[in-house]
């Protein structure tokens, strides 16, 4: 079982109403933030725009994978968005992300945090799981399609 097959419903968002990065990431981090009260949400923010500084977190192809480290999480979470319009997310490729996984670790998780980083790249790298992902119906289907990657 993989964190991806692992997403809850509850952590997608179907269609995310952002129109910028900006909004993007406060979107998302307001979804993480709904699952997970006890993580602070101008802190997680503050994270994402932090990563976001060193070099976008969109790596083309319409995806776009803000990650971070937060002192005291538990666990590694994840939260996914899909924008059928695009945002602009500055993507090595210039094209507008439609795709959008939040992906969170603890601080001391380097080869954790990595491994997901790299399964999600991977994951992603396949035009077929990105269409489904495109063109699901709502949240349920999307889980489906996350819940059939083991």
């Amino acid at each position: 079982m993989t964190i991806i097959s692992q997403l809850r419903e509850e952590m997608i968002v179907p269609e995310l109403a952002a129109k910028s990065k900006k909004e993007a990431l406060t979107e998302l981090a307001a979804t993480v933030h709904g699952a997970h009260p006890e993580i602070d949400l101008d802190t997680l923010y503050e994270v994402l725009r932090t990563r976001e500084k060193l070099g976008s977190t969109g790596i083309g192809d319409g995806i776009a994978i803000p990650h971070g480290k937060i002192k005291g999480l538990k666990e590694i979470i994840i939260c996914f968005g899909r924008s059928a319009k695009g945002v602009h997310f500055d993507s090595h490729d210039n094209k507008p992300a439609h795709l959008f996984f939040l992906l969170l670790a603890p601080e001391e998780s380097a080869a954790t945090y990595l491994g997901c980083l790299a399964a999600l790249s991977r994951f992603l790298k396949n035009p077929g799981i990105r269409s489904k992902l495109m063109h699901a119906a709502g949240r349920r289907e999307i889980a489906e399609i996350f819940a059939e990657t083991i």
